[in-house]
Order: structure tokens, then C-alpha cells, then sequence
């Protein structure tokens, strides 16, 4: 069997896991202990993030003609990528949370929703909060004045003022 047909199986494996992607992250692994390898993994996995370890040159031919075609350049040295199909800012801040304890993890570059993003861009990514976080917030904005609302009417009827007012005087025509 020729080599190029015994590529061909992994190059389409990684073509089939990018194809839906809202985000794709480019990460060096190179230092990280098995612990933390096994560590990362977990997390990733646990948050629906496919995290796999390719050759450069596959990863390159299944990019090609792709959005993720912009992460070639940065495919040097060790590189594993981290796929994620739902939350497109997921894998960036996973990445970026587990570097701060294991600091041997880098961040190369990503694609997300189509734009890519170097490692800088990517660590502001990573700062923005999740759809989870970011709706509660926005439900609590809106459910404040709300409840504020009822509260001072709760006070109102507690001291039982409404019933003190004079009744309007009707117009007379």
C-alpha cells in the first residue's frame, strides 16, 4: 500500500471533524507531563471539545480550501488541535485557563467562526464569558428593575399607603 493511501484515511478523518466547526484552536503541547495531558483532555472532552494530536502536513492538506486554511503558517513543530462544534469561544478558554496552571501550554493561533485569531487574539477570546454566562446576565439586567418594581409596591401596600390617597375628583362636564 502506497503511502499517500494510508494517509488518506487521517487526513479525511480531520476534513469530517472540521467541517462543522464553529472554532478551531491550534495549540504547542510540548512540556506538558502525561498528568496534565490527561488533565486537559478530560476537561476538554468534558466540555464537548474534540482534542487531538496530527502531522502537520495533514492537518495542512485537510485545511486547504477550508476557513482553517488562514492556521497553515503557524503548523510548526508539535501542534494539536482542539475542535469544538457548539460553543465556538469554548476550547480558548479552556486552553487559556489550563496554561495558567501549566504554563508549558501554548496557544498558536485559532479560527473562530471563520476569523482567525494569533495568540494574542486568542487570549481575548478567551476572556469572553460563555453563551451560559453571558444570557443569565442578561436575564438578570432585565428581571432588576423588574423586582425592584415589585418591592417598592410591596412596601407600599405594606405601610398601606395607596389607601390613604384622596380619590380623584371626577371632571365635570
Amino acid at each position: 500500500m502506497a503511502k499517500v493511501e494510508m494517509k488518506q484515511p487521517i487526513v479525511q478523518e480531520i476534513s469530517e471533524s472540521i467541517k462543522d466547526a464553529q472554532s478551531v484552536v491550534v495549540v504547542d503541547y510540548r512540556g506538558l507531563t502525561v498528568a496534565e495531558d490527561t488533565q486537559l483532555r478530560k476537561e476538554l472532552r468534558e466540555a464537548g471539545i474534540s482534542y487531538k494530536v496530527y502531522k502537520n502536513t495533514m492537518m495542512n492538506f485537510a485545511f486547504k480550501g477550508t476557513d482553517f486554511e488562514s492556521l497553515a503558517p503557524i503548523l510548526a513543530g508539535p501542534s494539536a488541535i482542539a475542535i469544538s462544534k457548539e460553543d465556538a469561544t469554548a476550547p480558548a478558554r479552556i486552553l487559556a485557563k489550563f496554561a495558567k496552571t501549566a504554563p508549558a501550554l501554548e496557544i498558536k493561533a485559532g479560527v473562530i467562526e471563520g476569523t482567525f485569531y494569533d495568540a494574542d487574539g486568542m487570549k481575548a477570546i478567551a476572556a469572553v464569558p460563555s453563551r451560559e454566562e453571558l444570557l443569565s446576565k442578561f436575564l438578570g439586567s432585565i428581571q432588576s428593575p423588574i423586582t425592584n418594581l415589585a418591592r417598592v409596591l410591596n412596601q407600599i401596600a405594606e405601610k398601606g399607603g395607596a389607601g390613604e390617597a384622596a380619590p380623584a375628583e371626577a371632571e365635570s362636564n
